[in-house]
């Protein structure tokens, strides 16, 4: 163990754990919007996410023609490549996440399946996905061209403050308040709300249950659409199986929040991108995927409703 790292490093290790923590918040907020109103673990989201990785190279790639050894773009063409790179994983995962919804979901639904069916739907899906792209890349991870120049705004104590984790930072809380407000204030944000409470009664106010959970997954996958391109854009790279300790890490940042609460996923997001961070620092970064284990089975056996679950359950009494 290297505790003296914490000294030493310890503004670099919060920067990097609050743009690693930011990301995983993007992912954890499709698991979490899913859950508010069906009451399921959306499995396949990870493959979603991973998804959305390649959707950024194909954009950046194939249609902006953009080849893996470009140089950095700067000015306008920079501003409009990562903006269509962003729109493009947004919407790539978006459609994807409402196919899910009505491959994995709604037919059961309909029919009165139990939660297990759909579960076992969804991780089927899951593998679907996987698989199809580990034979479409052979297994082959994918590298993405360095099209922003990875330069710096300045170093303070230690942690150096580059444009790609200022811009992990500052987006998804963008992203965040906007969605918040949109859930509290917007029509379609009080009828996700009112699903999620009481189905039955949602219904009973001229509610469409079906509409309103595509939108639910449709939001889902438009954020982790987003978290696909800042992943892509900070680490340049991706592989069939990105998805999976993606997947593991947001799903416990949900729960570390309390899972249904988009402020849970949020901060839940923040603290284990925190905690991975340091962890792998003292113990190793072997011990970085460990890390997420630990902290889910501890929160699942010392407090399973997450640091903000209590005043979910509150509001729906």
């Amino acid at each position: 163990m290297n505790f003296s790292v914490i000294t030493t490093q310890f503004w670099s290790l919060v920067l990097q754990g609050l743009a690693l923590g930011l990301i995983y918040s993007l992912v954890a907020l499709g698991y979490t919007m899913v859950y508010g109103v069906l009451r399921l673990i959306n499995f396949a989201n990870s493959e979603v996410f991973m998804l959305g990785t390649f959707a950024v190279l194909w954009v950046e790639i194939t249609v902006l023609g953009h080849p893996i050894n470009a140089k950095p773009l700067q000015g306008f063409e920079l501003v409009y490549t990562l903006v269509i790179a962003l729109v493009g994983s947004m919407i790539a995962c978006a459609v994807l996440a409402v196919l899910v919804e009505l491959v994995a979901y709604r037919r059961l639904r309909a029919r009165g399946a139990n939660r297990l069916a759909s579960l076992i739907s969804a991780i089927g899906v899951s593998i679907f996905l996987l698989e199809g792209m580990r034979m479409y890349t052979k297994s082959r991870p994918s590298s993405a061209p360095r099209l922003l120049e990875k330069w710096s705004f300045g170093e303070i104590a230690g942690a150096n403050f580059r444009i790609d984790t200022m811009l992990a930072i500052v987006a998804p809380i963008i992203i965040f308040v906007a969605l918040d407000q949109f859930v509290n204030r917007s029509r379609l944000g009080k009828a996700i709300r009112a699903v999620s409470m009481s189905e039955d009664n949602a219904k009973l106010m001229g509610i469409n249950i079906n509409r309103v959970i595509s939108m639910t997954f449709l939001i889902g996958g438009l954020t982790t659409g987003a978290a696909a391109f800042l992943y892509t854009t900070v680490y340049e790279n991706t592989v069939f199986n990105v998805g999976f300790n993606m997947g593991i890490a947001a799903f416990t940042a949900a729960v570390l929040g309390g899972i249904g609460n988009l402020r849970g996923a949020f901060y839940g997001g923040l603290a284990l991108g925190m905690m991975e961070q340091f962890a792998s620092a003292i113990l190793g970064s072997q011990w970085k995927a460990v890390t997420v284990f630990v902290i889910l089975v501890l929160i699942l056996l010392f407090k399973p409703n997450g640091l903000f679950g209590e005043a979910v359950q509150q509001t729906r009494t």
